[in-house]
């Protein structure tokens, strides 16, 4: 398998695909890369850091009130996109795994002004946000009959 930039693997997540090059170009310029060793938390439940977080390497498990929920978060998939947004408390604590967690991090402070001069970033969080929505509410549909 072929090692993806930073900007393909921003591309490839819905948050963030169909997004102008521009763009990617500039949430790789205004964002991070974090480490969180094995086993350490790398976001706690509750806590105001409201970065929104992108998988890039290794994994961790999610848990809600103590319980732990789905299967571990791997390269693609992201955190903090509700707090990154509403700029409450995380909604879960994320523990990383056994190999460690890489994520790609963007700050409020500079997630919003790159959605002020980008509107098609707004776009294409309103859309990937609104599927989530839709799967969880066909999801949880009581059965027909």
């Amino acid at each position: 398998m072929a090692h993806q930039t930073l900007s393909e693997s921003l591309t490839d997540i819905d948050l963030f695909s169909g997004l102008p090059e521009q763009v990617i170009s500039d949430l790789v310029e205004a964002g991070s890369t974090i480490h969180t060793p094995a086993g350490h938390t790398a976001v706690c439940q509750g806590s105001s850091d409201a970065g929104l977080q992108v998988v890039l390497k290794g994994s961790a498990t999610v848990e809600v009130n103590g319980v732990t929920r789905g299967s571990p978060l791997g390269p693609g998939d992201y955190f903090g996109e509700i707090s990154v947004i509403d700029g409450l408390g995380r909604s879960a604590t994320l523990t990383a795994g056994e190999e460690g967690l890489e994520t790609f991090t963007i700050s409020p402070l500079n997630f919003w002004p790159l959605v002020d001069r980008h509107p098609s970033m707004a776009h294409a969080l309103l859309r990937a946000l609104c599927a989530r929505i839709r799967a969880l509410d066909a999801s949880a549909a009581p059965p027909a009959g």
